[in-house]
């Protein structure tokens, strides 16, 4: 009988302590033993929010770059429009000083050079127009050879099955050597100094910024579909969570009243244990 009524008491001890854990911890179990399936179930939703968390982490990454090209890219058409502003103005060589044409010309190389620096723009420490090239800038000043690799871009996994590409293809963008936007700007002003009319620039200008506003426009719809990525993949973290709380978690007013009743229960226990198992006759007899 002793025997016996020590495993009740033990038994409800554990039934209370473990809803005493339950309610301090706010889990529904402490080690996978005691709910084998449950452990399982919640193995799979943690493995489920790793990949999520590592999407989430590419697709902040990916957005840094692409926001990065996007706002080079619209430097540069300001920049290379204001050029052509100049190249305009340049081509009335009638109306132009020779002072007058070569304050032009400082400026356009002045915008050569700013072109230049929004073509070397990096993202830590990694240009944005080099493609997968290690290289520290995508172009060499002086020469504006490119140091990208042709045909390799930079890309990320934002889900499952879909990938973007989140750098942008300098060559395309700006030309390369001779052909580039920088050293047709330098030929525009060595033209104007030399009284060259300038006008039949225009048309290479032109060329220019459409690659550069192909390159935007092509920037953009990667960026737009980013931001779609980014919210469904938020979507699905908050269902994970959910699924989460519901494997894991407890619901703290049902354990409250549990813990309670098992604490009740103990105490009641005792009570009835001491006065059945009795020390004496006397005390058996009364």
């Amino acid at each position: 009988m002793t025997q016996q009524t020590l495993r009740t008491l033990q038994s409800n001890l554990a039934d209370r302590d473990r809803l005493q854990d339950q309610a301090t911890s706010q889990r529904a179990f402490r080690s996978p033993s005691e709910d084998p399936a449950a452990a399982a179930t919640a193995l799979g939703v943690h493995g489920e929010q790793a990949r999520v968390a590592q999407y989430a982490r590419n697709l902040n990454d990916g957005m840094a770059w692409v926001t990065t090209v996007d706002t080079a890219l619209g430097a540069s058409i300001d920049l290379l429009n204001r050029a052509r502003d100049l190249t305009v103005q340049g081509a009335n060589s009638g109306a132009q000083s020779q002072a007058a044409r070569e304050a032009i010309a400082a400026e356009l190389e002045s915008i050569g050079a700013g072109l230049l620096t929004q073509a070397n723009t990096t993202v830590l420490g990694r240009s944005v127009f080099a493609g997968t090239s290690d290289a520290g800038r995508a172009f060499e000043p002086g020469t504006y050879a490119f140091n990208g690799t042709a045909g390799a871009g930079v890309q990320r996994r934002i889900s499952d099955n879909e990938t973007v590409r989140v750098d942008a293809d300098g060559a395309e963008a700006f030309g390369v050597g001779a052909t580039s936007v920088f050293a047709l700007l330098n030929d525009i002003a060595a033209d104007l100094r030399a009284g060259t009319d300038v006008g039949v620039r225009l048309g290479d200008i032109d060329g220019r910024l459409k690659s550069m506003v192909a390159a935007q426009g092509s920037t953009g719809a990667r960026q737009a579909q980013i931001e779609r990525a980014s919210a469904q993949n938020l979507s699905v973290s908050i269902d994970l969570e959910a699924r989460r709380a519901q494997v894991e978690d407890v619901d703290s007013l049902e354990v409250l009243v549990q813990l309670q009743s098992a604490e009740l229960v103990f105490q009641s226990a005792l009570q009835v244990t001491a006065r059945s198992l009795q020390t004496n006759l006397l005390e058996f007899l009364r």
